[in-house]
């Protein structure tokens, strides 16, 4: 499928059509991703066995779409129009999202993911124009749904050379909890494997300065949401709670440059926790709260 041209008109009425349209993946969750998850973001977890629960955000590791390499854009996503609408807007980011933990996703478990297109929504905003998609997942393991996501992608214009940047937000006060860490070209690198994701600002430095215009390598979304899920999960552990449910919110991108991101958190109750995640400059990157329970 041809690569779309990013000057097209926004043909809402077509790009609506989506909504309603589902794809089915089934996946055998391996021990060998879970592993190398703890590896990438430098936890050293005891290897996994069978009928070991997932961690946290671990469940993106599987059920990938595999694109024949013939079917990528120049940017290295597939090419639009598939399960996705085709948005002709040239840039695509992961804007948040909302994960319901009902159950445990565990190795060894044959699991389904169902996706939903549920919502294509436009907005007008400063930077453009702003294309939102709202897929649901509902993953099954044993007939039973395990864990229910809302992920929100938004499709944007390429900002204006002459655009001033948006102002950063400060992020919250009072941390608990505090961790910091290197997202470097090799934690990049690993983390795009493991996710099958062949986008090229996470890895190629010219083309994401050149082509997209960007300071540098840009930290994946989901890597810094699974950071903070990593984060929250471990500490409500030791008063031996559980994540239920996390919402997570993009505030502003973060780079590779040499320097550390920190991920924070305090909990709110006994059994909720806000979290955030601080650039390399100290401003919020992201935004979350999560739910826990009784394990």
């Amino acid at each position: 499928m041809d690569d779309i041209d990013p000057n097209a008109p926004l043909d809402m009425d077509h790009l609506r059509s989506w909504i309603g349209k589902t794809q089915e993946l089934t996946d055998t969750i391996g021990a060998f991703p879970a592993r190398a998850l703890a590896a990438t973001i430098d936890r050293a977890d005891p290897t996994p066995e069978d009928g070991d629960a997932l961690p946290p955000s671990a469940h993106w590791l599987y059920f990938l779409e595999t694109p024949q390499h013939s079917e990528l854009a120049f940017d290295g996503h597939a090419k639009k129009g598939g399960f996705l609408p085709p948005v002709p807007l040239p840039r695509r980011m992961w804007a948040g999202g909302r994960i319901w933990f009902k159950g445990a996703l565990r190795i060894g478990d044959k699991a389904t993911r169902l996706s939903t297109v549920k919502d294509v929504t436009f907005k007008e905003g400063k930077s453009g124009r702003l294309v939102f998609v709202l897929v649901e997942h509902r993953i099954q393991a044993g007939g039973q749904d395990v864990i229910v996501e809302e992920h929100d992608i938004v499709y944007r214009d390429e900002a204006a050379p002459d655009a001033p940047p948006p102002p950063p937000k400060p992020a919250p006060e009072g941390a608990v909890w505090e961790r910091r860490v290197l997202p470097d070209e090799a934690m990049l690198f690993r983390y795009s494997a493991l996710i099958f994701n062949a986008h090229r600002i996470h890895y190629d430095r010219e083309f994401t300065q050149n082509d997209e215009g960007y300071p540098n390598l840009i930290v994946h979304g989901p890597l810094i949401a699974t950071l903070l899920m990593d984060l929250g999960a471990r500490e409500m552990a030791k008063q031996g709670k559980r994540m239920t449910r996390f919402a997570y919110r993009a505030v502003r991108p973060s780079f590779t440059d040499g320097r550390a991101m920190t991920f924070q958190g305090k909990p709110t109750g006994d059994n909720a926790a806000d979290l955030w995640a601080l650039d390399q400059d100290n401003w919020l990157a992201m935004q979350a709260d999560a739910d826990f329970e009784d394990a």
